[in-house]
Order: structure tokens, then C-alpha cells, then sequence
């Protein structure tokens, strides 16, 4: 079990969206917050919002690609917070296209936010829980395009399969350190998740698929606007946090279409008894599926 109450929870993207429901949840858990964001205008309504509440929070400008930015942000929130026990890696961005109209720079932005500032955020903070020796708990935001692929969705979903699979063995690394880890895979939002066109930085600005086009802009909020409320989903993450959990999927519409996955995924794995060579590659302890149990609670 995790006890959240009185730590300190740096959270990226923590200006809007599910980001800002994740700060609201977890200050009225107890949490001392820092909201990091790349908009400053997100940050000025976050804190207004908090103004007056109560609530220990400190709004950190950040751009998560920026490593050396990141270090100053962290020894600014805990000269000031604390030391930082809950690692929310949230911010993200998205854009949606085939594939085949993609161009480099389309690939690099997509990744530099949600991959890399996603190992940025765990560059910096985890090497601090562990020589503090006091455990804490890693939330990774996917989606659930880490387990669907839909069209169109190319580069968004390999960055979401890619926080998965860092996940899934990030949770193994730190189990003897006490350092839990979760991800959560939101389906639709109601967040503003489609103005991340407008945070996409100068030098990235050569695409394939849409710019700050209004139109384009209005019909994707308006896609989402009948997602789940961000604060909704922030009551999830915190009980998903309280037990320890590694996956947090709080969509059961997407039941069918896992299970759907999976069957196909399970009737393309070969049998023991049609592989002349499997006694033996067990017998000599090649890595297998035996030890899955440890990153499924």
C-alpha cells in the first residue's frame, strides 16, 4: 500500500487536463503538489484555481525535453516542497495522420514529449528516491493505445506502446527499492489535449498532417468532449496509486476489443508440444513468461 498524504508529487503537463485533475486529487489526498507546464497561461489558471484552497503548490514553468531544466525544476521544487516521492509523468502531446504522410519532424516531436520527457522525468527523480531509501511511486500516463492500434495513430501509439513496455520493466527494476510503479491508460478525456499543436516548438514545425488549424482543432475537442472528466480519472490513479497497481485502465469499453487482442496474440503463440527445442531452452532457463506474476498485481 502507498501512502500518498503528506509527499511531495511533481506532475508534468499539471497546468490542464488530466494532469490538472491528478494535482487537484492528489492535494485534497495531502499531497504537496508542484505543477510543472510549458504554458504559462496554464500554470497562471491552475494556481488560481488553488488560490485560497489551502492546498501546499508551486507552479514550475518546464519543458520536459529540456534535461537541464528538468534538474533545475527538481531542485527548485524540493528546496521548496520536499523531497519528490510521487513522479507523475504526464504531459503529452498528439497529432494523428497515416503514417506513410508523416515527416521527421512530425516523428521527433512526438517522441521528444511523450518518450523522452518521460525518461527525462525518470532520469532525474529516480536516481534521488533511491538514495533516499524512502520508496515512492511512478505514474506513467499512456493511453490505451499502448495495447490498440487504430489508424492513423501511428506515431502517438508507438509512443504509448513504448511507455508500456518501460513500465512494465521499470516496475520490476525498482521492486527491491520499494519504488512502486503505475500507468494509466486513459481512453477519450474531456482535456484540451487537441491545443497541443500549439506547444509544438519552431525548429519542429515541418509536417505532413495539420498546424494550429481551427477547424481541425474544434472537431477534435469535440470528439473528446464527451470523455471522461479529468478529475474523474484522477479518483482512479489515486486508488490505482493506494494499492500498488501497475495498470489503471479505468474504460470498460474497451473490454472487448483486449480481450479481442489478446485471443489473437494467444492462438499466434506456438505449443509446447510442436517445438521440438522447448524442453531444452527451459531446462536451460532461457528468459520465458515464468515470472510475468510480479508486474500483474
Amino acid at each position: 500500500m502507498t501512502q500518498v498524504a503528506g509527499r511531495t508529487a511533481f506532475i508534468t503537463g499539471g497546468g490542464s487536463g488530466v494532469a490538472l485533475g491528478q494535482a487537484k486529487v492528489f492535494a485534497q489526498a495531502g499531497c504537496k503538489v508542484a505543477i510543472a507546464d510549458i504554458r504559462q497561461d496554464h500554470l497562471d489558471e491552475a494556481m488560481a484555481w488553488f488560490d485560497g484552497r489551502g492546498h501546499d503548490v508551486m507552479a514550475v514553468k518546464l519543458d520536459i525535453t529540456d534535461r537541464d531544466a528538468y534538474a533545475r525544476a527538481a531542485d527548485a521544487v524540493e528546496a521548496k516542497l520536499g523531497p519528490v516521492e510521487l513522479l507523475f509523468n504526464t504531459a503529452g502531446v498528439s497529432i494523428f495522420g497515416p503514417l506513410q504522410n508523416a515527416t521527421y519532424d512530425d516523428w521527433d516531436w512526438q517522441l521528444d514529449v511523450n518518450l523522452k520527457g518521460v525518461i527525462n522525468g525518470i532520469q532525474t527523480f529516480v536516481p534521488r528516491m533511491i538514495e533516499r531509501d524512502k520508496g515512492g511511486h511512478i505514474i506513467n500516463t499512456a493511453s490505451m493505445s499502448a495495447f490498440v492500434a487504430l489508424k492513423g495513430t501511428g506515431i502517438y501509439c508507438t509512443s504509448k506502446m513504448a511507455i508500456r513496455g518501460l513500465s512494465e520493466c521499470l516496475a520490476l527494476d525498482l521492486a527491491d527499492h520499494g519504488i512502486g510503479v503505475s500507468m494509466l491508460c486513459p481512453g477519450a478525456v474531456n482535456s484540451n489535449i487537441h491545443e497541443a499543436v500549439l506547444t509544438r516548438p519552431a525548429h519542429l514545425q515541418k509536417t505532413g498532417y495539420y498546424g494550429a488549424d481551427p477547424d481541425v482543432m474544434a472537431h477534435l475537442k469535440q470528439v473528446i468532449s464527451v470523455g471522461m472528466e479529468p478529475e474523474v480519472l484522477a479518483q482512479y490513479v489515486l486508488k490505482g496509486v493506494e494499492a500498488d497497481q501497475l495498470y489503471i485502465l479505468p474504460y470498460p469499453e474497451f473490454r472487448g476489443t483486449l480481450e479481442d487482442i489478446h485471443e489473437r496474440v494467444m492462438a499466434a503463440v506456438a505449443r509446447p508440444e510442436d517445438d521440438p527445442d522447448y524442453a531444452k531452452r527451459v531446462a536451460h532457463g532461457v528468459p520465458g513468461g515464468e515470472k510475468r506474476e510480479k508486474v500483474e498485481s
